[in-house]
């Protein structure tokens, strides 16, 4: 290995093991060479932790090696602010690295601004290897910082046939996929910031919209958005009993004038009440995203039933698809059918297609 595209090629690879960890943070990783071996390597493993940097300058001492000139490989802009951790630029200029090849800049002004110190410093510095893979590592972080909304999969579970629900469930529970793909549902729960789903959702199924992984405490749990245009959410459900995660109720201007008392009981339960505007007598749901960027939220999933599943993708407001594919066929003991829905959507073709098997089910996922 000598050349700058494969040394990135490596710094991204191990980027990707801090994914489902570090969100919101950027997911980094870092490779440093000398004299055309590799002396020293790190990513970031988690959110509040030490940065790729530090972590591949630690290496480094691990080793017995020293980085004093030589190039350090790392997929995102150091960053140049004191947050939960110190500037890594500052650890970068003490440690004597030579040069400093950066896959893509930060775009926040926050952590922006690295480049310009380790320049300053008279460190070389080199811009744009594997930029197009570093941006698609971390398109929400990108895209958050770019445009201030949220990252959105649309994710759902169906039988062959379209079904998103049982008419008449078996004893075994109400569920279409398999205990496999629950667990990867709540390891995708766990990278996001925010869970939204419908009301109608809340009144048939009464989800949780927990995060449960068995063996780990959730010390940041997403925040549970109910979409309720006119307060129907009930009094005893789980997103307003419960209270492992922070709820959210979306509903429009005209109707938290009117429901005022309602408004009032669900804030004194410790339910925030977020209005926007009323769009074709439901709420508005650019706005409703719009909302939750500026709040912080970075990645958004849409756990919710067909009529709001559609409505998400007739206004091109996702990013990324994951679909779960149970071997079933419901026939007339299936409801919410999605497929009759869908009709009211456009042709939109899948990009950056992955798939995956969780024992029976298969799930398909890919970007808009």
């Amino acid at each position: 290995m000598n050349s700058d595209i494969e040394y990135m090629q490596l710094a991204l690879e191990l980027a990707g093991q801090g994914l489902g960890d570090v969100e919101p943070n950027p997911a980094v990783g870092c490779v440093i060479v000398k004299d055309s071996q590799i002396i020293g390597r790190g990513f970031h493993k988690q959110f509040g932790g030490p940065h790729a940097e530090v972590n591949a300058l630690a290496d480094c001492k691990t080793n017995g090696n020293d980085p004093a000139g030589a190039t350090m490989y790392v997929t995102l802009e150091p960053c140049s602010h004191t947050g939960k951790t110190p500037p890594c630029s500052t650890a970068v200029i003490e440690a004597g690295i030579g040069k400093v090849i950066i896959a893509a800049e930060d775009p926040t002004d926050q952590a922006g601004g690295g480049i310009e110190q380790l320049k300053a410093a008279g460190i070389d510095v080199e811009v744009g290897v594997c930029r197009d893979q570093a941006e698609a590592l971390n398109a929400p972080f990108y895209k958050h910082a770019r445009t201030g909304l949220p990252w959105v999969i649309v994710k759902w579970a169906q039988s062959i046939d379209g079904k998103l629900g049982w008419q008449n469930p078996p004893a075994g529970g109400n569920w279409i996929s398999n205990e496999q793909s629950r667990a990867d549902v709540h390891r995708l729960r766990k990278k996001t910031q925010a869970i939204l789903t419908g009301v109608d959702t809340v009144i048939a199924d009464n989800p949780k919209l927990t995060v449960r992984i068995e063996g780990k405490t959730i010390d940041r749990p997403p925040l549970r958005v109910i979409v309720d245009s006119h307060l129907r959410t009930p009094w005893d459900c789980h997103l307003i009993t419960v209270h492992d995660a922070p709820t959210v109720i979306v509903t429009t201007h005209q109707t938290a004038q009117t429901e005022f008392e309602k408004v009032e009981k669900f804030q004194e339960a410790g339910v925030n009440i977020v209005t926007v505007a009323e769009k074709n007598k439901h709420c508005d749901l650019k706005e409703t995203l719009n909302q939750l960027g500026q709040a912080g939220v970075q990645q958004l999933l849409i756990e919710a039933g067909p009529t709001l599943i559609t409505e998400f993708l007739k206004q091109k407001l996702a990013d990324e698809l994951k679909i779960y594919i149970a071997p079933l066929i419901l026939g007339q003991n299936g409801n919410a059918d999605l497929s009759a829905q869908m009709n009211a959507a456009k042709h939109q073709t899948l990009k950056n297609i992955q798939i995956q098997n969780f024992v029976k089910d298969t799930c398909i996922s890919g970007l808009l």
